[in-house]
C-alpha cells in the first residue's frame, strides 16, 4: 500500500484530502505542523512514498523542511501544496527540492491524478 505524508495545518484541507486520498487506497499519515512533520521524516523507522506539503507552516515552513530533506539524501516525492502562486515561490520550491507544484484552491481529480 502506497504511504503518503500530508502536512496541512488547514483542517478543512486535511479532512477532505484524507478521506479522498483513502477513498483511493492510500494510507495516509498527518503532521498539522512542520516541527511535527520533521520529527516523523527524520525518524528512519518510517518511511513514506510521497508527501504533500504546505509551505506556510507553523514551526518549520514547507520550504525549510523540503530543503532539510533533501540535504539529508532524502529524495521522497514531494508535491507542494500552497496558497503561494506567485511564479517566484513555485520556482523557489523546485529549485529547494519539491518534484511537484499545486496553488490552492486545487481540483481534486488534478491532484490524485499528479
Amino acid at each position: 500500500m502506497i504511504e503518503i505524508l500530508l502536512v496541512e495545518d488547514e483542517d478543512h484541507i486535511v479532512q477532505g484530502l484524507i478521506f479522498n486520498l483513502q477513498i483511493e487506497g492510500y494510507k495516509v499519515s498527518h503532521a498539522k505542523d512542520g516541527n511535527i512533520a520533521k520529527k516523523i521524516l527524520f525518524d528512519d523507522q518510517q518511511k513514506f512514498d510521497l508527501i504533500i506539503m504546505d509551505i506556510m507552516l507553523p514551526g518549520i515552513s514547507g520550504f525549510d523542511l523540503c530543503n532539510a530533506l533533501r540535504k539529508k539524501n532524502n529524495y521522497t516525492p514531494i508535491l507542494m501544496l500552497t496558497a503561494k502562486k506567485f511564479d517566484k515561490d513555485k520556482i523557489n520550491g523546485l529549485q529547494l527540492g519539491a518534484d511537484d507544484y499545486m496553488t490552492k484552491p486545487f481540483n481534486l481529480e488534478e491532484l490524485l491524478t499528479r
